[in-house]
């Protein structure tokens, strides 16, 4: 009995249990009487189970377990819990910041869900993506996406939008965008002084292990619209124009990637609608990679000068690769070389509003992952102008 109890909840889920599935009219059933057979339109291994196999392999997949931490957070619960995403996106919640009222010297991140009122935060799930799930029970359910509308950026406060030509990229970019750079009283950094004034003393805010603009920056870069742009030259791949996220991460099948993976590392299925027998050996593809980390090593090499015989970048230890966290000691990296503020030695040394935009634009360009594919122009200029620019 225990093992049935266990396993009639996955059977539901499969769609193998239909008998008590009531509806209304569906492709092939009659309200009340046959409505399992609407169910199974979706419920097959061909749709709705093909693609629960595949999810089960993304890194969404695991998101449940951060949502048990970072979704119970006002600032994290719009990317790290199903509810907070829906809240703003259904609020159209502001990418501003604005003064507190109750304090003039502070400011208020107003992209926020209100994570007390969402009560047990889940993981990003199929009705995280897909809103109108089961109100026709058809395929047409799977769409409108949730969010199908231009971005407006957390990081630029609102005053940068992405905005793709295949709107259901909107969806993925509602995450996948750069976090801010706050300053101690809450307001997001001034980034254009980074460019303006490249010589002046950096001190728009402090600087700890953590310091920078998270991890999901993939769409800020295929978009062309993330960097601390120095110098001029900026162009965009026509990846913007013409392909969308799922174009290529949501491909037909290959081995553990496509589909609801989103797993697209050996997988060209989708490149191959443009790029006609582009695999893993392909110039094109080795050379754009090739070129563009060979870029981000040079620019690490120079941020790492700074330190003047010990790196400012601190490399993991896994792999031995700098993933833009500075060498700098807290509680939560006890090997961290620098100290900041200096309540110990070495200090942590002075850097200027360039070398600051450049480390983050290193970790843009690093944490992208792509090593180009997203927006090789955009990303190779960045990258060139940056090294000069420090």
């Amino acid at each position: 009995m225990k093992k049935l109890t266990r396993l009639f909840p996955i059977l539901v889920a499969a769609g193998f249990i239909l008998a008590s599935c009531e509806g209304p009219m569906g492709p092939a059933g009659t309200p009340g009487v046959d409505a399992n057979e609407t169910c199974k339109q979706c419920h097959n291994q061909d749709v709705v189970d093909a693609k629960k196999l595949e999810y089960e392999h993304s890194r969404h997949a695991e998101s449940s377990d951060i949502a048990e931490e970072y979704g119970t957070r006002n600032a994290c619960a719009p990317c790290h819990s199903h509810q907070g995403f829906l809240a703003v996106v259904k609020n159209n919640t502001p990418a501003t910041f604005t003064v507190n009222p109750s304090d003039p010297t502070k400011y208020i991140n107003n992209y926020t869900a209100d994570a007390g009122n969402l009560n047990l935060p889940a993981g990003i799930n199929c009705f995280t993506c897909h809103t109108s799930l089961h109100t026709s029970y058809t395929e047409d359910d799977f769409f409108p996406l949730a969010n199908e509308v231009p971005v407006p950026m957390t990081m630029w406060g609102g005053t940068k939008t992405i905005t793709l030509a295949k709107t259901s990229a909107h969806l993925c970019a509602k995450c996948h965008q750069p976090r801010p750079v706050t300053a101690s009283s809450g307001n997001m950094i001034d980034y254009a002084k980074l460019v303006s004034e490249p010589a002046t003393t950096y001190n728009l805010s402090n600087i700890g292990f953590r310091t920078g603009v998270h991890y999901g920056v993939q769409a800020s870069m295929f978009a062309g619209v993330g960097g601390v742009e120095f110098g001029t030259g900026y162009t965009n791949s026509v990846h913007a124009a013409q392909a969308s996220c799922a174009s290529c991460h949501m491909a037909a099948p290959s081995g553990l990637k496509g589909g609801h993976s989103f797993a697209v590392a050996g997988n060209f299925n989708g490149c191959n609608t443009c790029h006609t027998g582009l695999t893993a050996t392909s110039p094109l593809f080795t050379a754009t990679q090739t070129e563009i980390k060979g870029l981000i090593d040079a620019l690490a090499a120079k941020i790492n000068l700074i330190g003047a015989g010990h790196d400012i970048l601190q490399k993991d230890p896994v792999d031995n690769q700098y993933h833009g966290y500075f060498d700098v000691f807290d509680a939560s990296n006890p090997t961290g070389y620098w100290r900041n503020p200096a309540n110990g030695s070495p200090a942590f040394p002075a850097l200027t509003n360039a070398q600051f935009g450049a480390i983050i634009n290193f970790q843009l360009l690093v944490r992208d992952k792509s090593l180009g594919v997203h927006n090789y122009p955009y990303m190779k200029k960045l990258l060139e102008n940056t090294i000069a620019a420090i």
